[in-house]
């Protein structure tokens, strides 16, 4: 079995106004309540983020009982220096971003201007891992017609500076700013794959090969497939729902690659106008089915994704659980719809943001 591991970023806030707060280097410095638990945050672009990352994982159950763990070091050690931490993949309310320090933001400051002073936005990242770098990438080929289905089970940005975007995931957009973000055609071999890398590496746009920011990619860190186009989930158990369609998504992959299965022929242009769909109405209105790239009912293209990795979750002892737990997304809608919900309710976007930092916590 492949084991998974999440990488989550979480938004740090004033419990009390809404606001974000550049408070990341001051939560870091909180002491661990067990000295072994240190390491497990992170600083990422802007002081107003936090990440975490998981350990790998064969279990569903453990990984979700994890990310909780998570969640809720995170709020401990906010609470520490007056803030929250908030699964919320953008700020509701109006923000100035503060560029972390060390000498790769200043360099990527430099180089990108102004979209680098607007990414605040917290992303969730899915790692399965692979026997080797020639597997994974025929997994990347395959797997291509079928993440926007996840960045639509994820959504969770509608709001930006004080505004209803009209997007479900608001976050995708301002992530597609970033010049090597989004889709990417077959690649077709290992060799391919490096060989890209480098040609971007050598244009000089991208300080190193952490910039490459493919949808999915090889991980330069881990021997993983690392999916990356998910938007933070307010509740961790759609977290866990999208780890678990990864694994099934990468297995899968993998099994039709054996078979001697082709990718899809699917063009980059079709793969961005899919993605397209996916952030702007979630699982509120249609998807690009990817099979047919025709437009179908959200909820017909995600029973889609369950048959597409049906015998991989089975085999994996997680199809009933993937299943439900879609289904119950599918009733009670993405983040970005319970935070619609939420405002219509209060009125406030600083209420909005207090009940999502309660719903987000374990």
């Amino acid at each position: 079995m492949r084991s998974v591991g999440v990488e989550e970023e979480l938004l740090l806030v004033d419990p009390e106004s809404g606001e974000s707060r550049a408070v990341s280097s001051a939560v870091l410095a909180v002491p661990a309540e067990d000295p072994a638990e240190e390491g497990v945050f992170e600083k990422e672009l802007h002081g107003e983020q936090l990440e975490f990352a998981t350990r790998p994982r064969f279990s569903m159950a453990d990984l979700g009982a994890e990310i909780r763990r998570w969640r809720e070091e995170a709020g401990r050690r906010a609470e520490e220096v007056g803030a929250a931490a908030v699964a919320l993949a953008t700020s509701p309310l109006t923000v100035s971003p503060s560029l972390n320090s060390g000498e790769r933001h200043r360099w990527i400051e430099k180089q990108f201007g102004m979209p680098v002073q607007e990414q605040l936005t917290c992303g969730c990242h899915v790692h399965v891992s692979v026997e080797s770098d020639e597997e994974g990438v025929q997994v990347l080929d395959r797997i291509r017609p079928w993440l926007p289905v996840l960045t639509a089970m994820s959504a969770n940005s509608p709001f930006w500076q004080g505004s209803d975007t009209g997007y479900s995931s608001y976050r995708n957009r301002v992530w597609g700013r970033w010049p090597s973000a989004g889709p990417v055609e077959v690649f077709g071999s290992a060799e391919g794959y490096h060989r890209q890398v480098a040609d971007l590496l050598e244009t000089g746009v991208l300080k190193d090969e952490g910039m490459v920011y493919f949808d999915a990619r090889l991980s330069h860190n881990y021997p993983t497939v690392e999916i990356r186009v998910a938007d933070v989930c307010l509740d961790a158990s759609t977290t866990v729902l999208l780890a678990t369609l990864a694994r099934g998504l990468v297995e899968t992959a993998a099994r039709a690659h054996r078979a001697g299965e082709p990718p899809a022929p699917h063009g980059v242009a079709a793969l961005r106008l899919a993605q397209w769909r996916a952030a702007r109405s979630g699982l509120t209105d249609r998807l690009v089915h990817p099979e047919t790239l025709h437009p179908e009912p959200a909820a017909d293209v995600v029973n889609a994704l369950l048959a597409h990795v049906g015998p991989a979750l089975e085999d994996a002892g997680d199809a009933e659980d993937a299943r439900s737990a879609a289904s119950q997304l599918l009733k009670t809608g993405t983040g970005a719809e319970v935070q619609r919900a939420l405002l219509k309710e209060t009125g406030s976007l600083r209420r909005t943001v207090a009940e999502c930092v309660r719903r987000s916590a374990p």
